[in-house]
């Protein structure tokens, strides 16, 4: 296909890849890097953050069970942009907190903007333009999720040791916005059905009609595959948040803060190659039997980093945990593609994000009260692990 050819759905797959690089890098690498930061800083309780760290997902978790009817009034392309304006709001509202109360409202910020840019935002810019080559798009697009984290946990503790922590949010906030409007709106706005084509470059003519209405969210959240799906991952993703909102407070007494950042990013590095290598290669294969086994090698990798010592273990674990880090993510749109009609896809993935948002916001303050109840770290990232194994065995549950 020559460059006059070229799918434009493969335009909007880079495009999403990259207001993943900034969702991520602010939305959900960020406050891990804040949490040090403003207890270090401000001498607040681990436990006050992350509680602050937990309204920012809930509030995303409200705000993504939405989603679809939010991309239907006001169109993907809008939604995104206001996405990235919230998200640099918030990064400043962050960052010039005086008291732990002003969180709240910094939250407020954060959390929209992150539900407007984050997973389910990143399946709806790519679900409609591909079909047969959804796994490796998706897989694609949210690499973006792994390059924000490569990119933007060393890069937040370079800039806030260099320029403090408010210019740096407002670095951040400024590029985040000049990157992602201009390209939301030329890329954006316009769907495959616009171009007179279909999923993956097919005509028009080629369409087939779709066969029945959407179902109502009453029925779907009643529908066993439903349930499985969406509980396996709201599990793994408690674990995962959970780590991730800890992981450089963790491992800074061991590594050092440039050393937990090198080994944050090479959890990030292994998330990339994971989600790769799934997104090529897992084709017509059982997606469920892959999540299990995505489920256990970071059960293996948790607990690494929960009992491990020295840079070997810690590595070892992150890049284990890491492997199954993107798969996350990626992997309930492919569920919900196989065992799900084409029209209630979009509420699908929108229902479990929320879901699982709703539940692993609680990670972060749970693993904090825990850490600071047991002052070690090691309880709570062995329940991660046994949470990731009980994921693990739910996902199978429906397999097909």
């Amino acid at each position: 296909m020559t460059a006059a050819q070229r799918f434009p759905g493969w335009s909007v797959v880079w495009v999403a890849f990259i207001v993943a690089v900034f969702a991520w890098g602010v939305g959900f690498y960020g406050p891990s890097v804040f949490l040090l930061t403003l207890h270090t800083t401000r001498g607040w309780p681990i436990s006050t953050i992350s509680a602050a760290i937990t309204t920012h997902f809930l509030l995303s978790a409200a705000i993504v069970a939405f989603l679809p009817e939010l991309h239907r009034r006001f169109g993907i392309a809008q939604a995104t942009m206001a996405g990235a304006v919230l998200s640099a709001l918030g990064l400043c509202a962050w960052a010039s907190a005086a008291a732990p109360w002003q969180l709240v409202p910094a939250t407020l910020l954060s959390g929209a903007g992150w539900a407007l840019t984050s997973g389910a935002a990143i399946n709806a810019m790519v679900a409609r333009w591909f079909d047969h080559e959804r796994p490796k798009a998706l897989s694609l697009a949210f690499n973006g999720a792994s390059i924000g984290g490569i990119v933007f946990t060393p890069l937040w503790v370079t800039l806030i040791a260099q320029l403090g922590l408010l210019t740096a949010a407002l670095a951040v906030g400024i590029t985040m916005v000049a990157i992602v409007w201009p390209l939301a709106a030329r890329f954006l706005k316009a769907g495959p059905a616009d171009l007179g084509l279909q999923p993956d470059g097919r005509s028009a003519a080629a369409a087939a009609p779709e066969q029945r209405p959407k179902l109502p969210r009453s029925a779907l959240l009643r529908d066993r595959r439903f349930a499985s799906l969406s509980t396996a991952f709201a599990l793994g993703l408690f674990a995962q948040i959970g780590l991730f909102a800890h992981l450089v407070a963790r491992l800074a007494p061991e590594l050092g803060a440039g050393g937990a950042a090198a080994a944050v990013s090479l959890t990030t590095v292994s998330a990339l190659f994971g989600r790769t290598l799934l997104g090529w290669c897992i084709g017509e294969r059982d997606r469920r039997v892959a999540s299990a086994a995505n489920f256990l090698v970071q059960a293996v990798g948790t607990l690494l980093i929960s009992f491990g010592t020295g840079l070997g273990p810690l590595m070892l674990g992150c890049v284990l945990f890491g492997l199954g880090v993107g798969n996350l993510v990626s992997l309930p749109p492919l569920i919900a593609q196989k065992e799900f009609a084409r029209a209630d896809v979009g509420t699908v993935v929108a229902l479990v994000t929320a879901i699982n948002q709703a539940v692993f916001a609680l990670a972060p303050v749970m693993f904090g009260a825990l850490r600071d109840a047991s002052d070690s770290y090691a309880l709570p990232f062995a329940l991660a692990a046994g949470a990731q194994v009980v994921a693990a065995m739910i996902v199978l549950m429906r397999r097909r």
